[in-house]
Protein backbone atom coordinates (compact mmCIF):
# COMPACT_ATOMS: atom_id res chain seq x y z
CA UNK A 1 0.00 0.00 0.00
CA UNK A 2 1.37 3.54 -1.03
CA UNK A 3 2.17 5.99 2.07
CA UNK A 4 -1.08 8.08 0.24
CA UNK A 5 -2.95 5.22 1.51
CA UNK A 6 -1.32 4.37 4.88
CA UNK A 7 -3.57 7.02 7.05
CA UNK A 8 -0.14 8.77 8.44
CA UNK A 9 -0.59 11.69 10.25
CA UNK A 10 1.45 13.49 13.10
CA UNK A 11 -1.40 13.57 15.57
CA UNK A 12 -1.05 9.23 15.33
CA UNK A 13 0.94 7.38 18.02
CA UNK A 14 4.03 6.72 16.05
CA UNK A 15 7.00 4.11 17.28
CA UNK A 16 10.91 4.39 17.01
CA UNK A 17 12.50 0.31 16.58
CA UNK A 18 14.74 -0.69 18.48
CA UNK A 19 16.62 -3.89 19.13
CA UNK A 20 17.51 -5.37 22.38
CA UNK A 21 19.65 -8.51 22.72
CA UNK A 22 20.54 -11.07 26.07
CA UNK A 23 23.19 -13.96 24.78
CA UNK A 24 23.94 -16.15 27.58
CA UNK A 25 26.21 -19.03 28.34
CA UNK A 26 25.28 -21.42 30.91
CA UNK A 27 23.56 -19.21 33.84
CA UNK A 28 25.20 -15.94 32.87
CA UNK A 29 24.32 -13.18 30.95
CA UNK A 30 26.24 -10.83 28.48
CA UNK A 31 25.23 -7.10 29.80
CA UNK A 32 26.74 -3.62 28.92
CA UNK A 33 27.92 -1.36 31.56
CA UNK A 34 27.12 1.59 30.04
CA UNK A 35 30.10 4.02 29.56
CA UNK A 36 30.29 6.89 32.06
CA UNK A 37 30.20 9.40 29.61
CA UNK A 38 26.81 8.08 28.26
CA UNK A 39 23.79 10.50 28.30
CA UNK A 40 21.63 7.51 29.03
CA UNK A 41 22.00 4.56 31.49
CA UNK A 42 26.03 6.05 32.34
CA UNK A 43 27.11 2.87 34.58
CA UNK A 44 23.87 0.86 34.47
CA UNK A 45 23.86 -2.65 32.73
CA UNK A 46 21.73 -3.05 29.59
CA UNK A 47 21.01 -5.67 27.21
CA UNK A 48 23.05 -5.09 23.90
CA UNK A 49 21.07 -3.35 21.24
CA UNK A 50 20.23 -0.04 19.55
CA UNK A 51 17.81 0.94 17.00
CA UNK A 52 16.50 -0.25 13.68
CA UNK A 53 17.72 1.80 10.47
CA UNK A 54 15.71 2.22 7.67
CA UNK A 55 15.78 -0.81 5.21
CA UNK A 56 16.34 -2.81 7.83
CA UNK A 57 14.43 -5.80 9.53
CA UNK A 58 14.40 -6.46 13.31
CA UNK A 59 16.73 -9.33 13.15
CA UNK A 60 19.07 -8.04 10.71
CA UNK A 61 19.20 -4.88 12.91
CA UNK A 62 19.62 -7.25 15.98
CA UNK A 63 22.48 -9.50 14.45
CA UNK A 64 24.53 -5.91 13.46
CA UNK A 65 24.07 -4.79 16.96
CA UNK A 66 25.83 -7.41 18.55
CA UNK A 67 28.61 -7.78 16.36
CA UNK A 68 29.24 -3.88 16.38
CA UNK A 69 29.00 -3.69 20.22
CA UNK A 70 30.06 -7.12 21.04
CA UNK A 71 32.36 -8.21 18.03
CA UNK A 72 29.90 -11.68 18.74
CA UNK A 73 27.50 -13.21 16.29
CA UNK A 74 25.21 -15.71 17.37
CA UNK A 75 21.94 -17.62 16.01
CA UNK A 76 19.22 -15.42 17.53
CA UNK A 77 15.37 -15.68 18.49
CA UNK A 78 12.55 -13.50 18.54
CA UNK A 79 11.44 -14.37 22.40
CA UNK A 80 9.14 -10.56 22.58
CA UNK A 81 8.03 -7.04 21.85
CA UNK A 82 7.57 -4.12 24.21
CA UNK A 83 5.65 -0.74 23.28
CA UNK A 84 7.11 1.67 25.83
CA UNK A 85 5.25 4.66 26.17
CA UNK A 86 7.82 7.32 25.81
CA UNK A 87 5.35 10.44 24.81
CA UNK A 88 1.55 10.97 23.99
CA UNK A 89 2.32 10.74 20.54
CA UNK A 90 5.35 8.90 20.23
CA UNK A 91 7.04 5.32 21.71
CA UNK A 92 9.95 2.65 21.18
CA UNK A 93 8.77 -0.70 19.64
CA UNK A 94 11.27 -3.00 20.92
CA UNK A 95 12.02 -6.66 19.48
CA UNK A 96 14.03 -8.63 22.29
CA UNK A 97 16.19 -11.49 20.81
CA UNK A 98 18.02 -13.81 23.04
CA UNK A 99 20.93 -16.08 21.87
CA UNK A 100 23.32 -18.64 23.70
CA UNK A 101 27.13 -18.29 23.21
CA UNK A 102 28.41 -22.15 24.51
CA UNK A 103 32.29 -21.52 24.63
CA UNK A 104 34.03 -19.10 26.17
CA UNK A 105 35.23 -15.93 24.19
CA UNK A 106 37.44 -13.14 24.22
CA UNK A 107 35.25 -9.76 25.11
CA UNK A 108 36.27 -6.92 22.78
CA UNK A 109 35.95 -3.21 24.54
CA UNK A 110 33.23 -1.02 23.14
CA UNK A 111 32.52 2.80 22.85
CA UNK A 112 29.29 1.80 24.48
CA UNK A 113 30.80 0.58 27.26
CA UNK A 114 32.09 -2.37 29.26
CA UNK A 115 31.01 -5.63 28.54
CA UNK A 116 30.84 -8.87 30.98
CA UNK A 117 29.07 -11.96 31.71
CA UNK A 118 27.13 -11.66 35.02
CA UNK A 119 25.19 -14.27 36.79
CA UNK A 120 21.82 -14.87 36.56
CA UNK A 121 21.15 -15.38 40.38
CA UNK A 122 23.06 -12.40 41.24
CA UNK A 123 21.71 -10.21 38.95
CA UNK A 124 19.63 -7.55 41.32
CA UNK A 125 23.07 -6.95 42.99
CA UNK A 126 23.92 -5.10 39.81
CA UNK A 127 22.74 -1.34 38.93
CA UNK A 128 20.64 -2.27 36.09
CA UNK A 129 18.51 -0.45 33.79
CA UNK A 130 15.44 -0.12 35.07
CA UNK A 131 13.42 -2.67 32.96
CA UNK A 132 16.17 -4.91 32.39
CA UNK A 133 15.69 -7.05 35.79
CA UNK A 134 11.88 -7.61 34.83
CA UNK A 135 12.38 -8.83 31.18
CA UNK A 136 15.64 -11.19 32.41
CA UNK A 137 12.81 -12.73 34.86
CA UNK A 138 10.18 -13.05 31.98
CA UNK A 139 12.57 -14.87 29.73
CA UNK A 140 14.27 -17.34 32.47
CA UNK A 141 10.08 -17.82 33.23
CA UNK A 142 9.70 -18.94 29.50
CA UNK A 143 9.86 -22.22 28.20
CA UNK A 144 11.58 -22.78 24.44
CA UNK A 145 7.98 -23.67 23.15
CA UNK A 146 6.02 -20.54 24.47
CA UNK A 147 5.55 -18.08 22.04
CA UNK A 148 7.37 -13.95 22.12
CA UNK A 149 5.43 -12.32 24.59
CA UNK A 150 3.78 -8.88 24.16
CA UNK A 151 3.99 -6.51 26.65
CA UNK A 152 3.78 -2.93 27.33
CA UNK A 153 6.11 -0.48 29.50
CA UNK A 154 5.12 2.60 30.97
CA UNK A 155 5.64 5.18 34.34
CA UNK A 156 1.98 5.45 36.11
CA UNK A 157 1.64 8.46 38.19
CA UNK A 158 3.37 8.07 40.96
CA UNK A 159 6.41 7.73 38.20
CA UNK A 160 6.75 4.18 38.97
CA UNK A 161 8.13 1.69 36.09
CA UNK A 162 5.30 -0.57 35.16
CA UNK A 163 5.75 -3.43 32.83
CA UNK A 164 2.03 -5.21 31.62
CA UNK A 165 2.74 -8.89 29.59
CA UNK A 166 -0.40 -9.40 27.85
Amino acid sequence: MPSSDQGITNDRYMLIPRVLIFLTRGDTVLLIKGAPTKRLWANKYNGIGGHVERGEDALSAARRELLEETGLSADLSLVGTVMVDVEANIGVGLYVFTGQIETSVQLRPSHEGTLEWLSLSAIADYPLVEDVAILLQKLQAMRPSDPPFSARSFYNAAGKLQVQFS
